[in-house]
C-alpha cells in the first residue's frame, strides 16, 4: 500500500516478507474496531481463520463506512507497495547540468594544482640564486636553514594551495541551489499550466531536475488517463456471440440473432414487452420460440450480473429506496448511487449494468446486494482474486441465493479467451478485434460453476497459500491459475475514453523539436493503434511496422532483421513501430541491440499489452543505451509509477486515477498538453539560465584568482597576496552574487510566445550544447584574458608612473592590489549585463546596486580605522586611489578593452553565422510580434546596422519593460490566453 506520497491508497499485492497478510489483516481490522465498534468483530475472526489479500480486505472493510475514510486508516496497517520498493528515489539522480559542473570542476581542479606546483618549483628555481635565497633584509633563522627540504616543499606547495583556492567556485553549488529552489516557484505560478476545470495548478515536486526539461530526447506516454480523458463510457457489448450498441440509452443488437435472420433487434424483447417499455429498439420481424427467449434472457441477466459483482466499486452515499423497484427504472441510478472505483472502466460498467436493470446497491459486511427489475437479491461474497499485471484478470467467488457457488472473470481477452472451454469464443473474438479498431478499451467476462466438492479444495488452497510465510504470492498466483480456468465465456464489453484536448498539437510539437515519442500501453493492440493514429503519434503516411505474436526467439530474431532492412531499403521518411509485451519481453532477453537498432530509426514506437514493470525496462534500456539520452516518462496513475521513477525526468497527470503517479513524480499537471510549455518555455529558460550561471562562476572566478598567480612572479613567489582579506571573503558573497543570481531566476533570453510557437528552437539546447567542452573553453579564456589585461594594464599604468597621486606619493601594494580588484569587479559585473536580455527593475537593482555597494563599502571600510582589526592595511587606500584622475581613466579603460572585443565578438557572430536562438531574436516571427531581442524595438526593413545599434542600447541600459509593450493578434495555437506570470512586462494593445 503507498502511502507516503499519496493521500489516495492503491493496493497491488502482498508482500513477500515474514509479517503476514494475516497480522496486517489483525492490525487493519483493530484500527476498524477502535473507529467503529462491533461491526469488525465478525471480520476479525474471519481473518484469523483465513487471511485476506489487501484488496479483498480493504474490498470488504470499506463497504462499511465512508470510502475515503477508511482509506486514510489503511495508511497506517503497514501494506506496502511493490512496485515503489524496485526503483531508487528522484533523489538519487544526477541532471546532466550536475555531470558538467563535477567535470568542469576537476579541470579547475586540474588548474589550481597546476598553478601551485608551478609556483613552488619557480620559487625554488629563484631562490637557487643566494642573494634571493637569503636576502638582507629578510635573514633566515637556524631552524630554518636545518629544517627539511621535502617538508619545507611541502609546506610551500600547501600554501599556493590555500591562496589559489578561491579559483573553484564552492559558492557556485550553493548558488545553483538556490536557483533551483526559488525557480521552481515559477512553475507553479504559471497561469497557463492551470486548468480551471479541475482548480489544479503544476506542482513541482523535486527542484533538482529543472534544467533537464530542456534535455529531453524520448518522451514516454501513457495512454489512458494521460492522452485520454480517462472517463470511460460504455458503447457496444457482445453477449453470447451477438454484439449491442448502446443508443440514447437503449441497447440494440446488430446483425442477426442465433434466432433470426435480419439485424436490429432486441436482446430483451420480453423484458421489454413485460415492464411495456421502449428501453431496447424492437422489430417487428423478430420472432422466437419461448424458450430460446428465456434463455437469451437468461444469458443477458448472467451476463450484467457478472457485470455487477466482478468490480471493485464503492457507492459513498447508498439511498436503495426506490432504486430498481419499478420496471427498468434506469433514470434514478445515477442521480441516487454514486459510485467511487480506482478504475474508470469498472465504474462505467457499473454504471451501464444499472441503466440496463441490474443495479449493484452495495453490500453488508460479506454481502453484495443487487436489483434486477426491483428484486433484491443477495450474494455472498466469499473470495475476492485481485487484480495483477501478470494474470491481467480479477475474479470474484460469490455464492448466489439458491446456494449456487460461482466464479466470474474479467480481464483482457488474451488472458480470458485461453482459458474459455465454453460460449462463443470465436465470435467474442471477432467482435472484441472490431471494438479495438474503433478504438474502445475492451474487456471480457466468463463463469465458472462450482461444485461442493470443488469449492471445499478451493477454499483450503486459498487459505493454505494467504497463510503461507514463504513464496507466498508464486503459491497465491499457483492457486488464482487453479481456479480461473474451465471457464465458461459470457461475452465483452466495450468502453470508450475520449482523446484530452490538444493533445495531438502537442505530440506534433514534440515531434518537431526533435524529441521522440513513445506510447506504452496495457490496451490491446488494435486499440492502440487506432488511438495512436487519431491522437497523431501515427501518421496515416508513416510506414507502420510490426513486432507483435512472437513465440520464440528465434522467431522474434528473424522477425527483427526483417524490420531492420525494410527500414534501410524503404525510401520512407518516417516509420512507426507497433510492439506487444509478448515480443517485447523475447527482443529485450536476447536481441536488445538488434531492438535499439529498429527503435532508433523509427519516428514514434508503440508498445501495447505492457506490464507496469516492463514500461520500467523499455525506459532503462534506453537510458543505458550509448547515446545516454535524457528521457521523461508521463502517467496518471499507481501503474505508472515504476516508469515515471524509471526516467530522468517523471510527469505526473493530476488524472482521475488518484495521485501516485503526481506524488511520486518530479513535476505534476493536470493534462498532457501543458507538456509542450513545460519543456519548450521552462525547460528551455531553466537550462539556459543554469547554463550561463555555471559558466559565468567559473570565469569570474578565473579573472579573481589569475591576477594572484600573476603577482607571485613579482613577488619573488614569497605567497603574499594581491587583495585585503576582506576582498578575499566577500568576493562571491557580496560583490558579484546578485546578479547572476537575478539573472538566473528571471532570464527571458527569447519571448515565451515565441518559444512555444517555434518547437524547432528546443533543438539548439539538446544535447547539452550550452556547457560543451567548446563553451567552456570560451569562457575560461575569456576569464584569462581579461585577467590579464587587469594586471598588466594596471602594472603598465602605475610601474613608470609615480605622479597619479597628487600629494606626490608612489602606489603601494594594497593600492595595486585594490586597483585591479576595482577594475575587475567592474568588469565581470557589465559582462553579466550584457549577457542579459531580460531587464526588470530588479535587473537594474542587483546590477549598478552591486558595483555602487562595492564603492560604499570600500570607503567605509578603508576610512575607517578598525579596532578589531589587527592590521590597517586598507586604511585611506581606496580613498587616495579614488583622489586620482589617473586611476579613474585606467579604470575605464581597462573595463572598455575587456568588454569591446567581446562584444564585437558577439555582433560578428550574430551577423555572420547566426544560431536559430540569435535569428529568433533578431527576426520578427509574426506580424503581431512588434518587440523581440532583448524587449528592443525595431521596425520593418531595418538594416543589419540597427541590430548593433539595439545591443548598444542593451549595453547601456536603454532595453526596460517600461518602453515595450506587445500586441497578440494571432490566437496561440496552444493557449488562447497569455497570463503566465514569466511575462514580466506589460501586455497591452498600443503599439511599440
Amino acid at each position: 500500500m503507498s502511502a507516503t506520497r499519496s493521500g489516495l491508497v492503491q493496493i497491488h499485492g502482498t508482500n513477500d516478507n515474514n509479517s503476514t497478510n494475516g497480522r496486517n489483516c489483525k492490525l487493519f481490522l483493530l484500527v476498524l474496531y477502535l473507529l467503529y465498534g462491533e461491526k469488525f468483530k465478525q471480520q476479525e475472526d474471519a481473518c484469523s481463520k483465513k487471511p485476506l489479500g489487501p484488496e479483498s480486505l480493504l474490498l470488504r472493510g470499506a463497504r462499511l463506512k465512508n470510502t475515503k475514510e477508511i482509506f486514510g486508516v489503511a495508511v497506517y496497517t503497514g501494506m506496502e507497495t511493490k512496485m515503489a520498493l524496485n526503483y531508487k528515489s528522484k533523489s538519487q539522480k544526477r541532471s546532466a547540468v550536475e555531470k558538467s559542473m563535477n567535470t568542469f570542476l576537476i579541470v579547475y581542479l586540474i588548474i589550481l594544482i597546476s598553478e601551485a606546483i608551478i609556483s613552488t618549483i619557480l620559487k625554488y628555481t629563484w631562490q637557487a640564486e643566494e642573494k634571493w635565497d637569503e636576502p638582507w633584509y629578510n635573514q633566515k633563522t637556524e631552524h630554518q636553514r636545518n629544517s627539511s627540504k621535502i617538508l619545507k616543499f611541502i609546506s610551500d606547495f600547501l600554501a599556493f594551495l590555500v591562496l589559489y583556492n578561491f579559483i573553484i567556485p564552492i559558492s557556485l553549488y550553493v548558488t545553483v541551489e538556490m536557483q533551483k529552489f526559488l525557480g521552481s516557484f515559477f512553475i507553479g505560478w504559471d497561469l497557463d499550466l492551470y486548468h480551471e476545470e479541475s482548480d489544479q495548478k503544476a506542482q513541482v515536486n523535486t527542484s533538482d531536475l529543472n534544467e533537464e526539461l530542456g534535455q529531453v530526447e524520448y518522451v514516454f506516454t501513457d495512454k489512458t488517463g494521460t492522452l485520454t480523458e480517462n472517463e470511460m463510457q460504455f458503447r457496444e457489448c457482445s453477449i453470447n456471440g451477438v454484439k449491442y450498441q448502446e443508443i440514447n440509452g437503449r441497447l440494440v443488437s446488430e446483425g442477426p440473432t442465433p434466432d433470426s435472420s435480419e439485424g436490429n433487434l432486441p436482446y430483451l424483447s420480453s423484458f421489454s414487452r413485460l415492464n411495456n417499455l421502449s428501453h431496447l429498439a424492437t422489430s417487428s420481424s423478430f420472432r422466437t420460440s419461448p424458450e430460446n427467449e428465456t434463455e437469451l434472457i437468461k444469458e443477458h441477466d448472467l451476463f450484467f450480473k457478472a457485470v455487477s459483482l466482478c468490480h471493485t466499486v464503492q457507492i459513498s452515499n447508498v439511498q436503495t429506496d426506490g432504486i430498481g423497484d419499478g420496471p427498468w427504472q434506469s433514470n434514478l441510478a445515477p442521480s441516487q448511487l454514486e459510485y467511487y472505483a480506482s478504475s474508470p472502466d469498472e465504474k462505467a460498467l457499473v454504471e451501464a449494468a444499472a441503466r440496463f436493470g441490474i443495479v449493484f446497491i452495495g453490500s453488508s459486511e460479506e454481502t453484495m446486494e443487487v436489483k434486477t427489475l426491483g428484486k433484491l437479491e443477495r450474494y455472498k461474497l466469499l473470495h475476492v482474486l485481485e487484480f495483477d499485471s501478470d494474470r491481467r484478470r480479477m475474479s470474484v467467488i460469490v455464492q448466489a441465493p439458491s446456494g449456487e457457488k460461482l466464479l466470474f472473470v474479467k480481464g483482457a481477452e488474451s488472458s480470458i479467451l485461453p482459458e474459455c472451454i465454453g460460449g462463443e469464443i470465436e465470435k467474442t473474438r471477432i467482435h472484441v478485434d472490431e471494438f479495438a479498431l474503433k478504438g474502445l478499451r475492451t474487456l471480457c467476462m466468463a463463469y465458472r460453476q462450482f461444485t461442493s466438492k470443488e469449492y471445499e479444495e478451493i477454499d483450503r488452497r486459498l487459505f493454505e497459500a494467504r497463510t503461507a510465510l514463504q513464496q507466498r504470492e508464486e503459491k497465491l498466483a499457483d492457486v488464482f491459475q487453479f481456479i480461473e480456468k474451465d471457464l465458461i465465456l459470457l461475452g465483452a464489453t466495450a468502453v470508450e475514453d475520449k482523446l484530452q484536448d490538444k493533445v495531438r498539437e502537442t505530440i506534433e510539437a514534440l515531434r518537431m523539436a526533435g524529441i521522440k515519442v513513445w506510447v506504452l500501453t496495457g490496451d490491446k493492440h488494435e486499440t492502440a493503434v487506432s488511438v495512436s493514429l487519431s491522437c497523431g503519434h501515427f501518421h496515416r503516411t508513416m510506414n507502420i511496422l510490426e513486432l507483435i505474436n512472437q513465440k520464440s526467439d528465434s522467431e522474434c530474431a528473424e522477425q527483427l532483421r526483417q524490420l531492420a532492412r525494410r527500414i534501410t531499403e524503404d525510401h520512407v521518411i518516417q516509420h512507426g513501430l507497433v510492439v506487444d509485451g509478448t515480443s517485447l519481453s523475447l527482443a529485450l532477453r536476447e536481441h536488445e541491440k538488434l531492438f535499439m537498432e529498429v527503435c532508433r530509426n523509427c519516428s514514434a514506437v508503440l508498445c501495447c499489452r505492457m506490464a507496469p514493470l516492463q514500461k520500467a525496462k523499455v525506459i532503462r534500456l534506453i537510458k543505458i543505451s550509448p547515446e545516454k539520452p535524457i528521457t521523461l516518462a508521463v502517467g496518471d496513475g499507481a501503474n505508472d509509477v515504476s516508469m515515471i521513477q524509471e526516467a530522468h525526468v517523471g510527469i505526473g497527470i493530476m488524472g482521475k486515477e488518484g495521485r501516485q503517479a503526481a506524488r511520486n513524480s518530479d513535476y505534476a499537471i493536470a493534462r498532457f498538453k501543458f507538456l509542450s510549455k513545460l519543456l519548450f518555455v521552462h525547460g528551455h529558460f531553466y537550462y539556459i539560465r543554469i547554463a550561463t550561471l555555471v559558466q559565468y562562476f567559473f570565469y569570474k572566478n578565473v579573472c579573481f584568482i589569475t591576477p594572484q598567480f600573476l603577482y607571485q612572479f613579482y613577488c619573488l613567489f614569497s605567497q603574499q597576496t594581491l587583495y585585503d582579506s576582506v576582498y578575499l571573503t566577500l568576493y562571491n558573497i557580496c560583490f558579484t552574487s546578485l546578479p547572476i543570481l537575478i539573472y538566473s531566476l528571471l532570464e527571458q533570453h527569447i519571448d515565451p510566445h515565441v518559444l512555444q510557437n517555434k518547437p524547432t528552437l528546443y533543438r539548439d539546447i539538446s544535447k547539452n550544447r550550452q556547457l560543451s567542452i567548446k563553451t567552456f573553453l570560451y569562457w575560461t579564456l575569456l576569464g584569462f584574458s581579461h585577467a590579464f589585461i587587469f594586471f598588466f594594464g594596471s602594472y603598465f599604468l602605475i610601474g613608470k608612473d609615480t605622479s597619479l597621486l597628487g600629494n606626490g606619493q608612489m602606489f603601494g601594494n594594497w593600492t595595486f592590489g585594490t586597483l585591479v580588484f576595482t577594475v575587475m569587479v567592474i568588469t565581470v559585473t557589465v559582462k553579466m549585463a550584457l549577457e542579459t536580455h531580460f531587464w526588470t527593475w530588479i535587473n537594474h537593482l542587483v546590477t549598478w546596486g552591486s558595483i555602487l555597494f562595492y564603492f560604499v563599502f570600500s570607503l567605509f571600510y578603508g576610512g575607517i580605522l578598525w579596532p578589531f582589526l589587527g592590521s590597517q592595511n586598507m586604511y585611506f587606500v581606496f580613498i587616495q586611489l579614488l583622489s586620482s584622475g589617473s586611476a579613474w581613466f585606467a579604470i575605464i579603460l581597462m573595463v572598455v578593452t575587456c568588454l569591446f572585443l567581446d562584444i564585437m565578438k558577439k555582433v560578428f557572430d550574430q551577423q555572420v553565422h547566426p544560431t536559430n536562438i540569435e535569428k529568433a531574436q533578431l527576426t520578427e516571427t509574426n506580424s503581431s510580434i512588434k518587440c523581440l531581442d532583448s524587449m528592443c524595438c525595431f521596425s520593418e526593413g531595418e538594416t543589419a546596422c540597427a541590430s548593433i545599434g539595439r545591443m548598444l542600447e542593451r549595453v547601456i541600459g536603454r532595453c526596460s519593460p517600461t518602453h515595450v509593450s506587445r500586441s497578440w493578434s494571432a490566437p496561440d495555437p496552444f493557449y488562447t490566453n497569455d497570463r503566465s506570470i514569466l511575462t514580466l512586462s506589460t501586455m497591452d494593445s498600443s503599439t511599440c
